[in-house]
């Protein structure tokens, strides 16, 4: 049976090269209602429901942070998603999905959840403005945990967009661990680039804990300096397209794209602000 699901699984795909984008996955550090209203996070909310209204199909990720209130939004447990686990430092942690609605959007949202990296009731500091120390490992697991998700989903995306630096290592892991994996087979990644990119430092071994599933040492050059712009240039590096979707974008990271000749969408805050960068992302995706 599983073998005859992945037979129809490619032959889908090559049915799908040379046609529109039909599908898109949203993998997002932030979507509104959930968190409050940012750049990052209100167009985590609007980007879907206009894509899925241009008769695309969408599915949208996020962290469940514990600020997330799960009875007011109506979080519920996903068991037949939910029970794998994420091996992060040789150690094993249970991945557990959620979902709730946005009704007036008719969307849903999926919730990357797991008590010991999203419990808290911060996002990225402690209620001392102090940098979480496991962030680097909350990317890990929230990166994993949704590509894991998709595959269990059995759905086949043809554009994965990231949204936020908490999404930055998805592309890496996509293109060295997932590379044979016929549900991202015809995946390809448009990475957003915002003015979000962490000051402080990551724990100093993080390119050792990053490693694993196909992804060795020399695959993360960047990541033997772990800081937020680093982190930036990783995704950059194995992504396949960028949209700038802020003004406040590092020039050391705006010039890096520029060196690998990577398509590129310019920020307009216009289009941004009157929700016309909608339809411009949409014939982006068409274009990859």
């Amino acid at each position: 049976m599983k073998k005859n699901y992945y037979l129809c699984l490619n032959l889908y795909n090559l049915l799908k090269m040379g046609e529109n984008v039909k599908r898109v996955l949203f993998v997002n550090s932030e979507i509104m209602p959930y968190l409050p209203e940012t750049e990052i996070s209100r167009i985590g909310r609007f980007l879907p429901q206009g894509i899925q209204e241009r008769k695309k199909e969408i599915r949208s990720f996020m962290p469940r942070y514990g600020c997330i209130n799960e009875r007011k939004n109506q979080l519920h447990e996903v068991i037949r998603l939910s029970g794998m686990n994420i091996i992060i430092s040789d150690v094993d942690r249970p991945l557990v999905i959620k979902v709730a609605s946005i009704s007036a959007a008719r969307i849903q949202v999926y919730f990357i959840d797991n008590e010991d990296y999203f419990k808290r009731k911060q996002t990225y500091c402690d209620a001392d403005g102090k940098f979480f120390e496991d962030n680097d490992e909350r990317a890990i697991f929230f990166a994993k945990g949704v590509l894991e998700t998709v595959k269990k989903l059995r759905w086949a995306p043809d554009i994965i967009h990231c949204h936020g630096w908490l999404s930055h290592l998805l592309p890496l892991y996509l293109k060295k661990s997932y590379k044979d994996d016929p549900i991202f087979a015809g995946s390809k990644v448009v990475l957003s680039l915002y003015d979000d990119t962490p000051a402080d430092k990551f724990s100093p071994d993080f390119a050792d804990k990053v490693t694993g599933g196909n992804v060795k040492k020399e695959d993360v050059p960047f990541l033997t300096d772990a800081c937020g712009i680093n982190l930036a240039k990783t995704a950059i590096q194995y992504s396949d397209a960028i949209i700038f979707g802020a003004d406040g974008v590092p020039q050391e990271i705006t010039d890096y794209c520029g060196e690998l000749k990577l398509p590129a969408l310019p920020y307009n805050r216009e289009d941004i602000e009157n929700g016309n960068y909608i339809a411009g992302y949409n014939t982006f995706y068409d274009q990859l």
